[in-house]
């Protein structure tokens, strides 16, 4: 059994089907996103993937940020069975194309749809762009003719009427500027309803890309099932291969859960900002932070040990009306912050201040968020030094207020005080599970049928959580294993219920 979504030309109208790529451990997080910000529905997921339906367009997909790409789904199927022969292997590759070729030209219908729709809107933004740049001008003209004419007026009354016919003329041409504006909008909307209709598909380039792993992996490259597939693809639907230049990249990515088929959105991954001028952390580990912290206009929002200042630059772009500050005691770090800052048009929006984050010049309870990515790694050996900033964080933070951290193994081992073998993680199931929220164990199955996750895990992560405060006044209220590429960290959430004290 395969998943497909969506009808033929439909564009998003009533909705298309997704998925997204997610670091290990930010899936919750992705789930969350596009629930609220593209009234996302069916919404799964199956390690490293989100599954979700929008009727969203380009601008809204853009938006996300917990993602790192993007994907219009062709079709999502149990995994190809890799104990049989290569020629029967090689077959079976080629029916992920020949058994079912409407999902593939109901994928490409969507996908032109939404790029011409992104286009239009795009042009017509321009277009209107320009005109109110002209009617600009225009008025500042006629201002300007007008205060000549009373001085005109004053030296020579006789000059009257000629004055005033040529103001009735210039005001005749404008009105046939706005017409002939009005006549390109309705000549424009013809153009791009004629283009959909008469667009041929087997003008359409391609090239594929293929991630396999698991025991698929071992059976066949990448390039090799590439090969097959691009094959297929020119066989069944007369496309021309193109792998410099192609209008369109279909990804196969194969493993010994499930088979999935998709076309990229965009180019540029999504967890490429452009406002990042130098990367630090991860764009998209410091949203999901700055999510966590639940920010609200008018809120202090504190990053004691900001670096290169991804975190608070996420934080900003997504939350503005905020008063951030970033703290740091590295001359470099910060210069690097304030280029970065520059980069995004920030520098209104983040004061930063060179001091030691134990000694912080603030008073006590004035802090109302502390959101940080806790240095690690050789360059880093904080060692016993956790518990001094854990301590100073606690004392500027006020009652009710939020911490949100990011954790090495170590750092969360010295605060939990307990052996790592306790921590109820696991690569698979690294988070908690919401309500109403479902994974895809078995992805071939349909969207209705999807088993929800045991709630057996959040139980036992409850349990960890009651036992893991490191001080008297921060309780823990979340906790998220992800990965950081070569090596996992934890982003842990704390609120401060009653004063410390110090």
């Amino acid at each position: 059994m395969s998943e497909t979504r969506g009808e033929p030309g439909s564009g998003t109208e009533a909705g298309a089907r997704f998925f997204c790529t997610a670091g290990r451990g930010l899936e919750p997080f992705l789930m969350r996103e596009v629930r609220a910000r593209l009234a996302a529905t069916e919404v799964e997921y199956i390690s490293g993937k989100v599954f979700f339906t929008t009727c969203s367009d380009l601008n809204m997909l853009k938006k996300l940020k917990s993602a790192e790409r993007l994907f219009l789904l062709i079709k999502k199927q149990f995994p190809l069975i890799s104990s049989v022969s290569k020629g029967k292997l090689f077959n079976e590759m080629q029916r992920l194309i020949n058994e079912d070729p409407g999902s593939w030209l109901n994928a490409i219908s969507i996908w032109k749809n939404l790029l011409e729709l992104d286009a239009k809107k795009e042009k017509l933004s321009q277009r209107d762009d320009n005109q109110l740049k002209r009617k600009v001008g225009e008025n500042e003209i006629i201002i300007a003719k007008k205060l000549k004419i009373e001085q005109m007026q004053k030296i020579e009354e006789n000059r009257d009427c000629q004055l005033e016919k040529q103001t009735e003329e210039e005001t005749l041409e404008q009105r046939d500027v706005t017409t002939k504006s009005e006549n390109f909008q309705e000549e424009f909307q013809n153009d791009i309803e004629k283009a959909i209709d008469t667009h041929n598909q087997k003008d359409l380039t391609f090239r594929v890309s293929c991630r396999c792993s698991g025991t698929i992996r071992k059976a066949f490259t990448a390039q090799e099932v590439g090969k097959v597939i691009g094959i297929a693809i020119m066989k069944h639907f007369g496309w021309k291969a193109d792998l410099r230049n192609p209008k369109l990249e279909i990804f196969i990515h194969l493993n010994d859960v499930y088979s999935v088929v998709g076309i990229p959105v965009f180019r540029v991954p999504l967890a490429s900002r452009a406002y990042i001028k130098t990367a630090g952390l991860r764009s998209t580990i410091a949203w999901a932070m700055a999510s966590l912290a639940d920010i609200k206009a008018g809120a202090f929002v504190l990053d004691p040990m900001c670096g290169l200042g991804t975190i608070l630059l996420e934080a900003a772009k997504e939350w503005p009306d905020v008063y951030y500050v970033g703290a740091d005691v590295s001359d470099s770090q910060l210069l690097g912050t304030w280029d970065n800052l520059k980069a995004a048009g920030l520098e209104d929006k983040i004061e930063l201040l060179k001091v030691s984050v134990i000694e912080l010049p603030l008073p006590s309870e004035s802090v109302d968020i502390i959101i940080s990515d806790i240095p690690f790694g050789k360059k880093f050996k904080l060692g016993k030094d956790i518990k001094s900033i854990l301590q100073e964080m606690e004392r500027v933070l006020h009652v009710g207020g939020t911490i949100v951290l990011l954790l090495s193994e170590d750092h969360h081992r010295r605060l939990t005080d307990c052996k790592e073998s306790s921590i109820p993680f696991n690569s698979k199931d690294s988070h908690t599970d919401e309500p109403g929220i479902k994974k895809c164990l078995n992805p071939e199955e349909k969207t209705g049928a999807s088993k929800t996750v045991s709630t057996s895990f959040e139980a036992r992560n409850h349990e960890f959580l009651d036992r893991m405060s490191p001080f008297g006044s921060l309780l823990p209220v979340e906790c998220y294993k992800v990965s950081l590429g070569k090596t996992d960290a934890f982003i842990c959430k704390y609120k401060k219920s009653h004063s410390s004290g110090l």
